[in-house]
């Protein structure tokens, strides 16, 4: 998918922003703030009808709402990058992406301005770089948070890239983790998914491409893939429990770039939770 059409890409920045500022100076950030976020089903928009439902205050009603959404476009770069009401209000967690939203805008308007140089410099046409994620909520569980997230980049070229990433807030420990590293290895890991992962992805591909997938043929992308060279996601069907495990799959890796991206979910099985570490065994349980 992609941003706002990008697979995983289904990045549409959803929430009550305003929009552009086309009249900003191109190098300044023009940007629009909002906490409307609406990402994962109880973002902000619940948030404040809660709020309005319970006669709070609009003090109280901006309170509830913690996620955050900042866009910018002008000749030179455009920019968007969201998360969600319950990733900002985790103060940790909320400083941890305002960081990297902020890494991440002084990186596009820095490369955006060399490229223009050089495209003058050159006498090449310049073509406005963009960068784009939106971080949402696979599940929020009493002792985690689990997020995603879909990039879109553009740098000038043929078309731009769309990928993914993943991230676990412990509750408890006050702490960010990777998925992956709740269990006693990759490799434990890789071996207890492998084979459904490869099953359910020719399966995907199949209808995509309306023929059946025949591994080891000449077409370069007949083959499995290694599902942990992919982003893992961590899900929940019961709201207690992880009881799904979900791999994010970028372009290229599994096909064609016309395929798009990949998103197989898989259930916990009793092979799974064999590979979770002990400390974390009671956040798991097999599902359907």
């Amino acid at each position: 998918m992609r941003i706002g059409g990008l697979v995983l890409a289904s990045v549409l920045l959803a929430g009550g922003c305003s929009g552009k500022q086309a009249d900003a100076p191109e190098d300044q950030p023009s940007l629009s703030a909002s906490n409307d976020a609406g990402v994962g089903g109880t973002g902000a928009g619940s948030a404040s009808q809660a709020a309005t439902s319970d006669g709070a205050s609009p003090d109280a009603q901006a309170a509830a709402a913690m996620g955050r959404k900042e866009e910018a476009s002008n000749d030179l770069y455009e920019f968007a990058y969201e998360y969600p009401d319950q990733a900002g209000a985790i103060p940790g967690l909320r400083a941890r992406l305002d960081a990297k939203l902020d890494e991440t805008r002084k990186a596009l308007i820095a490369e955006s301005r060399d490229d223009r140089r050089e495209a003058k410099k050159n006498d090449f046409p310049y073509h406005a770089h963009s960068s784009q994620t939106s971080w949402k909520v696979v599940t929020d569980l009493p002792g985690w948070l689990s997020l995603s997230s879909e990039f879109y980049v553009f740098s000038g070229g043929a078309h731009g890239m769309s990928g993914f990433d993943s991230l676990l807030w412990d509750k408890q420990a006050d702490a960010a983790r990777k998925p992956e590293t709740l269990f006693t290895s990759e490799a434990a890991l890789r071996s207890a998914i492998r084979r459904p992962f490869c099953s359910a992805l020719d399966r995907e591909r199949e209808k995509r491409r309306g023929v059946p997938v025949q591994r080891g043929s000449d077409d370069m992308f007949s083959d499995c893939i290694d599902p942990l060279e992919s982003t893992v996601i961590l899900g929940s069907s019961n709201g207690k429990t992880f009881d799904r495990l979900g791999i994010l799959v970028g372009p290229y890796a599994a096909g064609p770039y016309a395929e798009g991206t990949y998103e197989i979910t898989l259930p916990v099985t009793s092979a799974v939770l064999g590979t979770v570490k002990p400390a974390y065994k009671d956040s798991f349980s097999i599902g359907n």
